[in-house]
């Protein structure tokens, strides 16, 4: 459904019939606004109609008015002025009206349908369908003008149907497929080869229809969708002063004009059809008016008049879209179950659901926005919306069943049910809410021609079966033809001594099972009829209903997505949680994961989520997302998850949100302190990496015996980034790297050696003698900064520690631990020959390098895998985090892919492989290019057959595979000759074909008092 570019509505208008929905429907529209489904500058109105039967057409007019009245009076003026128009895009939409199976009508059932691109959650209504259409599909295009969408229908349209607006003027009409048997019950566009618009048939005789076949042996179905010009609009709408037409609008109403009610397509459109004479059309009557009073008739064949003189010169045209899709909604439930089930798909379609036991649900059955708890079963062709049920239940084929609660399960229980509409209504009767719940047939007939049915059988059949009487449902005085299934008053909304439930309806499918109980019950009930029910019904509280029922499945729906680590993205549920009001109780829920979590994993992203809730909060204001997080009113909660004490953590978390919800900079410097708990326990599931850690005991060297390490830089082809947690391990990692030596040297590398004084000796820098960094550590204070990162030596000092040679947090001092385990100390040097932030793996090779020297210093050997898992809980000892792509391309020799699966304790597997022949790197990370490096890049291009930035999108180094052999002094000038490049180096690479080099070195005869300034390489 998402697409990005649309029309920007000016305005939106959705009429309504009802008075007290209003409001309602202005909150819809206003809650799709904020789901980015509608422009955030579209004015959104919702309109009442003048009265519950002005046609489509009056409504159309009316809400033309409205739309016109509100545009003037921002634009400043004092009264009604159609120069408005000539800059708007309106979009009318008629809710039409009531519907038997949604109490909120067709624009709000809820279709089986996710919109998985959507950035906010939530269900998807008949008026979510129909809005992404005109604004992405029909309406792309058009010039400044009205549209009218009914919302009586189902449509789909191709995403580019190919409307032409060259040299439009007029009304267009929107024509769809359908065949010749379907059209006899429906409406039907009469053209000429030209799309010119000759007549339009209502229900026509098969010679009509027959005339209106196109070369595709279909027909132009009315499809409810109208575009008016600006010149059209403004004729419309200079109607509204004039009698009759007056009385179309609220003004006229207002003014105590009589009610009159106008057709759409059949007063307003019709006299536009090139075919229809002025005689046959002021004399000629709407089909959905109906043989009414003459007074009326009278009064209609002014208005039409009246149409004639403002529109009859207006051009009308039609547009057949030969892909699309037209389907009216129906009162016949068996035609609304069909396009429900969607009966090819072979799997039921579980939609915004929570289903403990899907297996019980069959092929060809719809749930929308439930919780089903326990075994319940739904049949095929059934569907369930709105409800949250607790089993045992058995629902079998052909059944709709809606808005029923948990407490109303119990009543289900027992119960078969086969070719049934059960639904629960929210009411208001004098003031109060109260819930109704009604009961049909499928085989029911809810219009009022033809023989009567009810629960599928007739009426006769009925009585006969339940005892109850023609009197109990119909006034004495009620004719014949009045006494039909809109008419009966079957439904109980009040009883005296009790609350009602389902239970009240469905006794009547067994009603000789409580000796006629119920029956009493029933009679003693005050009970309405369906068209009695229509106007009481709280649509307000109907949507609130739903809209409860959908979190509480959202957060179960959460719940489970983080217990049981599924790859889908919260931040559409989180966007929805928050802009619903529902922030509160997902917060709660996200607590209560992360403090039950089995793993660091979990809870870390639970606490992620969290996060997310609270930049979502504040709305896009109170600065940016990244920043510090050590408040120290947030230490003790971190100290609680630095200790493994998950549940108080998050508790104490929790604790001190609540001071920071007040506005959106506190929510923001709450998120960053949410996401830095979320770095401490990220930080603990990384480590469970030390499990794949193992060294085997050798022969210690000997005091001043140099161990020796060197290792290849690496670049990687393809994958970088899912070796990062919490990536490598929610849904796993693999990237494709190679080992490569610079200007023919192994440029990172390490060397150590015990010494007899009971010291550690760090040096840090170029491999030659003068070393740039040069640390002597005699206690364990002077290690303590192993955690931070900048700190001079301290990737050395975290080596130390991870290798368990020193134990920081002993009570032991550090040289009694030097000498009880190796009777001295150790001298540990470091290197690289690669310039700062090469992009080459420098560090997390230059950790592997360390260990693998020190490990052996100790009178230790580890294998290369077991250093990858080591260096992964070194660089979490150093708090810098980090993946695991630069120790397996650069430990490791060759070209070789490593991988990382979707669980914890993480570990890293190793395999080679060939080269594939592309990768799309820059899609991974669009913009990272400098503009230098985009005109290196640019100027290279001729000379090479593929290149890439080396490290995470951005690295100082380029690498690039040359079309011809030994170019480097061609690029060089090449690139000499362009200008703005700055500083730059070419350097030869080729594979390193043997990875990490470890070797022992001779004595050196100078061990004590020495430091290590003195000591130069052997």
């Amino acid at each position: 459904m998402d697409q990005p570019k649309g029309v920007n509505w000016t305005v939106i208008i959705l009429t309504c019939q009802y008075k007290d929905s209003v409001q309602v429907f202005q909150r819809e529209l206003e809650v799709r606004q904020k789901r980015e489904q509608i422009p955030a500058g579209t004015m959104l109105l919702a309109v009442e109609d003048p009265q519950t039967r002005v046609g489509s057409g009056g409504a159309t007019l009316n809400a033309l008015l409205v739309a016109a009245e509100h545009l003037s009076a921002r634009a400043g003026f004092t009264v009604v002025t159609s120069d408005v128009l000539h800059s708007a895009w309106i979009l009318i939409l008629h809710m039409g009206r009531d519907f038997p199976f949604d109490d909120c009508g067709r624009a709000f059932t809820c279709l089986p349908v996710e919109n998985p691109q959507a950035p906010v959650e939530a269900l998807v209504c008949n008026l979510d369908c129909l809005l992404d259409i005109m604004t992405h599909r029909l309406g792309p295009g058009s010039p400044p003008g009205v549209w009218v969408c009914s919302t009586d229908m189902l449509l789909s349209v191709p995403p580019n149907p190919g409307i032409s607006w060259d040299g439009f003027r007029g009304t267009r009409v929107i024509a769809f497929p359908g065949s010749l048997a379907y059209a006899l019950n429906h409406g039907v566009y009469l053209t000429d080869s030209q799309g010119v618009v000759l007549d339009i048939y209502y229900q026509g005789t098969k010679a009509e229809i027959q005339r209106c076949v196109r070369p595709d042996g279909l027909v132009p179905l009315v499809s409810g969708v109208v575009f008016f010009s600006v010149e059209t609009a403004e004729h419309l709408l200079a109607t509204h002063v004039s009698p009759p037409l007056d009385a179309c609008t609220y003004m006229g109403l207002d003014s105590g004009a009589q009610p009159v009610q106008l057709s759409l397509f059949f007063d307003i459109l019709l006299c536009m059809a090139r075919n229809m004479s002025r005689e046959n059309f002021v004399a000629g009557r709407p089909p959905e008016m109906g043989q009414g009073d003459p007074d009326v008739a009278r009064y209609l064949k002014g208005a039409r008049a009246q149409l004639w003189r403002e529109l009859r010169d207006q051009p009308l045209t039609m547009v057949y879209v030969p892909d699309g899709g037209y389907s009216y909604m129906t009162t016949d439930a068996t035609e609304f179950l069909h396009r429900l089930t969607m009966p090819g798909v072979a799997v039921a379609q579980i939609v915004h659901s929570q289903v403990e036991e899907p297996q019980l649900l069959e092929a060809t059955c719809s749930v929308v926005s439930c919780l089903l708890e326990g075994p319940v079963h739904l049949g095929p062709r059934s569907v369930l919306q709105h409800c949250h049920l607790r089993g045992p239940i058995h629902i079998g084929a052909g059944c709709f069943v809606s808005g029923l609660d948990t407490a109303h399960s119990e009543a289900l229980h027992g119960l078969e049910l086969h070719d049934l509409i059960l639904q629960g209504h929210h009411i208001r009767l004098h003031g109060s809410q109260s819930r109704v719940f009604t009961l049909a047939g499928r085989l029911d007939s809810w219009e009022r021609q033809g023989a009567g049915m009810y629960l599928n059988m007739s009426w006769n059949e009925f009585f006969k079966k339940t005892g109850i009487r023609d009197w109990d449902l119909w006034d004495p005085d009620t004719p014949l033809s009045d006494r039909c299934l809109l008419s009966a008053r079957l439904f109980p909304v009040l009883h005296p001594t009790r609350a009602l439930g389902p239970q009240d309806v469905l006794w009547m499918l067994h009603p000789h099972k409580d000796r006629g109980e119920a029956l009493r019950a029933w009679r003693a009930s005050w009970r309405l009829s369906w068209e009695q029910l229509q106007p009481r019904l709280d649509r307000a509280a109907t949507l609130d209903f739903r809209r409860d029922l959908f979190f509480r499945q959202a957060l179960q729906k959460a719940r489970h997505v983080l217990e049981a680590r599924q790859d889908l993205c919260l931040h559409p549920l989180i966007r929805a949680a928050v802009g619903e009001g529902c922030s509160g109780p997902l917060l709660a829920t996200l607590d209560k994961v992360a403090a039950g979590a089995e793993d660091p994993g979990v809870a870390a992203r639970a606490l992620a989520c969290v996060a997310d809730v609270l930049g979502c909060m504040a709305e896009g204001q109170g600065g940016l997302r990244s920043g510090p997080a050590a408040n120290p009113e947030w230490i003790q909660p971190f100290s609680y998850l630095e200790r493994g004490d998950l549940m108080r953590g998050v508790e104490a978390l929790a604790q001190e949100r609540e001071k920071w919800l007040t506005r959106p900079a506190l929510l923001v410097r709450a998120a960053r302190h949410y996401e830095g708990a979320e770095q401490i326990l990220i930080r603990q599931a990384v480590m469970t990496a030390r499990h794949f850690v193992s060294t085997q005991p050798v022969e210690l060297p000997a005091p001043g015996q140099w161990v020796v390490t060197e290792c290849p830089a690496r670049v990687d082809f393809s994958g970088g980034w899912s070796d990062t947690p919490p990536i490598a391990y929610e849904l796993g990692g693999a990237v494709l790297g190679l080992a490569v030596r610079v200007d023919g040297r192994r440029p990172i590398g390490a060397k150590a050696r015990r010494i007899l004084e009971p010291e550690l000796w760090l040096a840090v820098g170029p491999r030659q003698d003068e070393m740039t960094v040069k640390i002597v550590c005699r206690s364990l204070d002077d290690l303590q900064d192993y955690c931070q990162p900048h700190a001079p030596g301290a990737l050395l000092k975290a080596a130390f520690i991870c290798a368990d040679i020193v134990h920081v947090n002993s009570e032991v001092p550090l040289h009694e631990q030097l000498l009880r385990s190796f009777n001295g100390g150790f001298e540990l040097h470091t290197w690289s020959e690669l310039p700062h932030g090469s992009g080459l793996g420098t560090s997390s090779i230059l950790a592997g390098a360390a260990l693998a020297a020190l490990q052996r210093a100790a009178g230790r050997t580890v294998g290369t895998e077991a250093l990858i898992h080591a260096v992964l809980h070194l660089e979490q000892v150093l708090t810098t985090g980090g993946g695991w792509q630069d120790q397996v391309s650069g430990l490791m020799p060759g070209i070789k892919v490593g991988r990382s699966r979707a669980q914890l304790p993480l570990k890293v597997e190793v395999e080679e492989i060939t080269v594939p022949e592309n990768f799309q790197k820059k899609l991974m990370a669009p913009g990272c290019e400098p503009l230098a490096v985009h005109r290196m890049m640019d100027v290279l291009a001729p000379y090479a057959f593929g290149q890439s930035l080396a490290g995470a999108g951005g690295g100082g180094f380029l690498y690039l595979l040359t079309k011809e052999p030994r170019q480097k002094e061609v690029l060089e000038a090449v690139l000499a000759k362009v200008e703005g490049l700055g500083n730059y180096s070419v350097h030869l690479v080729q594979v390193d074909t043997q990875g990490l080099s470890l070797q022992l070195l001779g004595h050196d005869a100078h061990l004590c008092g020495a430091g290590p300034s003195e000591v130069g390489n052997t």
